[in-house]
């Protein structure tokens, strides 16, 4: 549509505006076709302007955080794409950090430990943007982002801006509120306590050591596929591997040999092999064990 080829045309923003800009670069499974517009937002204008102008043209709008728990689909996505990196600035006062969105949640847990406070470090080396982070409410070893977090910016689609201090009671398992609206997501501050830098530190590498132990970053991969039901009585990983499923492989994708949990783009699969593996450990789930697995994985684009 014309709204979308010439969108060049019809906004003014700092940031950078790119065609077809391949997702593959911009996702941790290194997997997705082409952003029919890819746009990266300077600042609060650039991001005011692309939201209202897609608003009045009927666009649909996709933000990307960092990548981390999509799978975009190998024909793209359609309409314009927000990547928030380039607003990654963050601030440190008393016992708070207030960061944007587009910053890395794992660099925010690294500066918290710069200043002696604790409460991200169950979050270190996660892969994953502030946004994205509070969008999913982000969790591992038991703790998850909403227990510290105190307050999030959204721009609604107007294009007003909005300060929202959600109780603790707004999230569960792997969601927030922020899930069911339209609203994006512009920062989050949170709020931490004092706590002993060289003990946080320690805390930081055994929980990289362990993400390390676990083979996270051997492959591209997006970490947990599936989420954890604490009715099954056992982790979802525990639960495939049982099952003989680990190794699995369709295309180049493959279910790790290192974590059951873990779907790996092993040698330069589609985002269909890996949605194919997916679907094949659910239906093998449900089949012989009568258990419906959850997705953590958000689907993206046009399947």
């Amino acid at each position: 549509m014309d709204t979308v080829r010439n969108i060049d045309e019809k906004i003014n923003i700092r940031g950078s505006l790119k065609y077809n800009e391949p997702m593959s670069l911009h996702t941790s499974f290194q997997t997705g076709g082409p952003a029919e517009v890819f746009i990266t937002p300077e600042n609060e204008e650039d991001i005011r302007e692309v939201v209202l102008y897609a608003g009045e043209a009927n666009i649909p709008v996709f933000i990307l955080g960092g990548g981390a728990n999509i799978l975009v689909a190998d024909r793209g996505i359609k309409g314009i794409v927000i990547d928030m990196s380039r607003c990654n600035a963050f601030t440190v006062s008393d016992n708070c950090i207030n960061a944007q969105a587009g910053a890395e949640m794992s660099e925010i847990s690294r500066q918290a430990c710069q200043a002696s406070l604790k409460g991200l470090e169950f979050i270190f080396a996660m892969p994953g943007s502030v946004g994205g982070s509070v969008y999913m409410n982000a969790r591992c070893y038991g703790k998850e982002i909403s227990e510290v977090l105190s307050e999030v910016s959204v721009m609604h689609t107007d294009g007003s801006i909005e300060k929202k201090k959600p109780a603790l009671s707004d999230f569960s398992y792997k969601c927030s509120p922020f899930q069911k609206n339209r609203e994006l997501i512009l920062g989050a501050s949170f709020s931490l306590s004092p706590g002993d830098r060289k003990a946080l530190l320690t805390a930081m590498e055994e929980v990289k050591s362990d993400r390390d132990q676990k083979g996270h970053f051997l492959y591209p991969c997006a970490g947990s596929v599936f989420k954890n039901n604490r009715n099954f009585g056992r982790p979802t990983g525990m639960i495939i591997d049982e099952l003989g499923l680990k190794g699995k492989k369709i295309g180049g994708a493959r279910v790790a040999d290192f974590h059951g949990n873990i779907i790996i783009n092993e040698e330069k699969a589609s985002s269909d092999d890996i949605r194919q593996l997916v679907e094949f450990v659910e239906e093998e789930v449900s089949k012989r064990l009568g258990l419906r697995l959850e997705k953590e994985i958000l689907y993206i684009g046009e399947w």
